[in-house]
């Protein structure tokens, strides 16, 4: 028998271990289903993350794991399973090139690859599972800054994706087990004016009910695809007579009732909404830039979607609900555009909407903040990188806007109408990755490993 010191102490600990399973019963699950998480919003409130950390000392870093082969491909998260995808070369010296630089040429790693998906455990790091997707001689080359794996992940709890261009479009169930693979073409995805330079695709699938979505925008025959999550089958598929582009679609919902649903993508002839349930063209809005990479976002009243090539470079603020042609200068671009810029896209990183703001950040640095309804600027600062700047996505979470940059540091950002840096965190490799949001915890992924960053 316990003595009774002991008999209240395995009690208490009992009644603790209850109500801690009763709260994680009741919880909702850790979800981060897609590029930039819910609605690619990229935002997660609640998360009391540090302010800052330190990969090289340990500081704050729960796990660390490695990941074989290249990606820059987000983390995505669905309850206690972290997923990403790697193409793993068998050139053991695979790497590709960061920083700024004008160089449009491709990779000369043409080796056998295996185009890869990890099951990654949320609260220890060790990897549950991995399977090949797709193994062969890589059928496009690729841009020397990117890699076979650029796409990100999405799953919707029941089924995961892999979209891997040119190497076909994977589904998994939530254990590994595959479902089906569907077989989208060679995508010829590369310079406009030069085809001659291939650099691969990075447009990532969506989920939207039961439908996958995939944005193939490529030299020529781009096409935008709907297919049934059970089977793999086309539910539709839209012709689009489009240039080569990188940026994933989004599902504008609205939160009040009576609005309609609208398939957003971003591309360079026109910005087009589409409905999603049967891929026919709702609008059209032009003047965007020759090359597309940022992803639309969205509130309740307001589309964003931005591009970063000059000489264009526009920021769109686009009001949904629109038909026809909504270019600037024409009756309906009058009603739906509501505010627009010049000279002010991003290139690679997809804006973030965040507190009644839009902050927008270019490759080289700079970090701009506008008024979100009226387009008024906020305040425009640069952020003091070692020189090799930013590909990644900017994330928010707790009044902090979180920025990745590829020299290997984040920047942690007070969001405001006043330019604030709190620190500038070291991950010790590059970041080409946007991170991802849950549990308290912000995985970043670096070059060659998974970090989980929390207190």
């Amino acid at each position: 028998m316990l003595p009774m010191r002991a008999g209240w102490k395995a009690l208490g600990s009992l009644a603790i271990v209850c109500v801690a399973t009763l709260v994680s019963a009741q919880a909702p699950p850790v979800t981060w289903p897609q590029f930039r998480g819910p609605q690619a919003s990229g935002v997660a409130d609640g998360q009391a993350l540090p302010e800052a950390w330190s990969a090289t000392t340990r500081t704050h870093i729960r796990w660390t794991t490695a990941i074989p082969g290249l990606s820059h491909g987000s983390p995505i998260i669905w309850g206690d399973t972290i997923f990403v995808t790697s193409a793993v070369s068998q050139d053991p010296n695979a790497t590709f090139k960061p920083g700024l630089y004008g160089d449009g040429d491709a990779s000369a790693d043409r080796s056998v690859h295996k185009w890869m998906l990890y099951a990654i455990d949320r609260v220890s790091g060790r990897i549950r599972w991995e399977r090949v997707a797709y193994e062969g001689v890589p059928k496009q080359k690729r841009h020397v800054k990117s890699t076979y794996a650029s796409a990100t992940p999405a799953t919707d709890g029941r089924i995961v994706v892999a979209f891997f261009g040119s190497h076909g479009l994977h589904a998994f169930d939530m254990n590994g087990t595959r479902l089906w693979e569907r077989d989208l073409g060679r995508l010829d995805v590369g310079a406009y004016d030069l085809p001659e330079y291939e650099w691969g695709t990075a447009s990532s699938p969506i989920i939207d009910g039961n439908r996958v979505i995939v944005q193939a925008d490529q030299q020529q025959g781009s096409f935008l695809v709907a297919v049934d999550a059970a089977t793999g089958k086309d539910v539709w598929k839209t012709m689009r007579e489009e240039l080569p582009s990188w940026g994933t679609p989004t599902i504008y919902r609205p939160s009040r009732p009576g609005g309609r649903a609208e398939l957003v993508t971003n591309a360079s002839n026109y910005v087009r909404g589409y409905d999603p349930a049967t891929g026919k063209e709702l609008w059209r809005l032009g003047g965007s830039s020759k090359i597309t990479a940022p992803t639309p976002i969205f509130t309740n009243d307001l589309i964003i979607v931005a591009s970063g090539r000059a000489p264009e470079r526009p920021i769109f603020a686009i009001r949904p609900g629109a038909s026809g042609d909504i270019t600037a200068g024409s009756e309906a671009g009058a009603k739906f555009l509501a505010w627009s810029k010049t000279g002010r896209g991003s290139y690679m990183p997809t804006p973030l909407i965040y507190g009644g703001r839009l902050y927008v950040l270019s490759n080289a640095g700079l970090l701009d903040a506008y008024d979100l309804a009226t387009g008024a600027e906020v305040y425009r600062q640069r952020l003091n990188h070692q020189g090799s700047g930013f590909s990644a996505s900017p994330v928010a979470a707790d009044g902090r806007l979180y920025l990745s940059s590829e020299d290997g540091d984040v920047f942690v950002v007070r969001a405001g109408p006043e330019f604030a840096i709190l620190a500038t965190n070291p991950m010790g490799e590059p970041l080409m990755a946007t991170p991802a949001l849950g549990g308290g915890t912000m995985y970043v992924r670096g070059q060659h490993h998974l970090f989980a960053v929390g207190k």
